[in-house]
């Protein structure tokens, strides 16, 4: 088939192209590929009706190329050359490609399933700072998952209570503590004093258990705010930085990696369902990450693979994690981070869908034991222990009483 507007179905991409693939449903009356003409129109050079302003050339040098449809799968693939797009800048490359197209009347429904970058826009970004190998050297843990925790409640706790829940929880046996990600800076539990208390209880733990411990405080607010903010973890000893990068935003984020405070980037997806879950409209959450890893993060939230209690199947959650880990134009690795109704007793199954470049979160799975947080962290390494030594966990809680209390309580 020869070219019919901007559709090519002998057009093969090009490494110089930025690839989107989508799935789509025409809107009424019209057929797959009138919409996919429209979609790349309206995300490229292009406009509802014919104009006059268009000079000759455009079209032969930007114009992207719908090179495949599938119509029994409502997959299309559309390649756009890479000058269509300023380099380094995601905000743009998102209002091209997942812009007004989600909201015309040629789709009843639209969704962005993957993209693939061209070379000269990867590299435009800084992508991780330490990705999985440089925070693995970093808390001196070299094959198995990490372990961590959400201090719980949400909200609420003050300063104090909040530092002494950490401590609790490290001195457990989890690696990691982190800030949930509404807690930023409340009139109950403000962000100087707690950042300042809980890196002080973190010194103490790591003193305690030979252990290097890592707290993640919540920077994410105006973006300047949250420079700021990041600095003063920086200055008061914290090695880590948690965002809220949905709701912070690309630029948020990408203002905060270019600031260069040498802070290991942790991203919360507070909020990515509501463009990510429905499976016919919106943005894959496998795209977001691809885009993620671009901008900066060093570790990512990507679900549970229906282990716990988000949404998301296996193969998708795996898909995800082997974005995360592949080869991209020497772009460092970001670590895979699961969150979401975990308790001890889910750690075998994890590890056996996710493998071992993983971190493992737990709230209430920790701070919901029966015998508080500190056999809580007790309950998780050693669910954790029995799995990197191939021992069931029913076995190894005959003489580990915080496992054996854990696997009965949550039975």
């Amino acid at each position: 088939m020869t070219r019919s507007g901007y559709i090519d179905l002998n057009y093969v991409a090009t490494d110089n192209d930025l690839a989107a693939y989508f799935y789509v449903e025409p809107g009424k009356g019209l057929s797959i590929e009138q919409a996919c003409e429209q979609i790349a129109a309206e995300s490229s050079i292009g406009t509802w009706t014919d104009i006059t302003t268009t000079k000759p050339g455009i079209m032969e040098s930007l114009g992207p190329t719908v090179y495949e449809i599938s119509k029994a799968s409502g997959i299309v693939k559309i390649a756009y050359p890479k000058d269509l797009f300023e380099t380094g800048n995601m905000p743009q490359i998102y209002s091209s490609i997942a812009g007004n197209i989600f909201g015309m009347k040629s789709v009843e429904n639209l969704r962005l399933l993957d993209i693939r970058f061209p070379k000269a826009i990867a590299k435009s970004f800084k992508g991780p700072k330490y990705g999985i190998d440089g925070i693995r050297k970093l808390l001196g843990v070299k094959t198995r998952p990490l372990v961590g925790t959400i201090i719980k409640p949400k909200l609420g706790l003050g300063p104090e209570d909040h530092s002494r829940v950490a401590y609790d929880a490290w001195i457990g046996g989890c690696d990691i503590v982190k800030d949930d990600e509404n807690l930023t800076n409340q009139r109950f539990n403000s962000f100087g004093e707690r950042i300042i208390k809980t890196l002080r209880m973190r010194d103490r733990a790591e003193k305690e258990t030979g252990e290097k411990k890592i707290y993640m405080p919540n920077v994410t607010a105006e973006s300047c705010e949250m420079i700021n903010r990041a600095g003063f973890v920086k200055e008061n000893g914290g090695e880590y930085a948690m965002v809220d990068v949905v709701t912070a935003g690309f630029s948020g984020l990408q203002s905060l990696v270019d600031e260069d405070l040498e802070l290991v980037i942790h991203a919360h997806r507070a909020m990515h369902a509501a463009f990510t879950r429905n499976k016919k409209h919106g943005v894959s959450m496998l795209a977001l990450a691809k885009s993620l890893r671009l901008v900066g993060v060093d570790q990512l939230h990507i679900g549970t693979a229906s282990v716990g209690k988000m949404e998301g199947p296996a193969e998708e959650i795996i898909a995800i994690k082997d974005a995360m880990l592949e080869p991209c134009y020497n772009l460092k690795t970001v670590f895979p981070v699961c969150s979401g109704g975990l308790h001890p007793g889910m750690i075998p199954e994890l590890v056996k869908i996710l493998g071992k470049d993983i971190i493992i979160q737990m709230g209430g799975g920790i701070h919901g034991h029966p015998e508080g947080t500190i056999s809580g962290a007790k309950a998780a390494r050693e669910s954790l222990d029995a799995t990197m030594k191939g021992i069931s966990l029913e076995e190894y809680a005959e003489d580990h009483c915080e496992l054996k209390e854990a696997l009965e309580h949550w039975a």
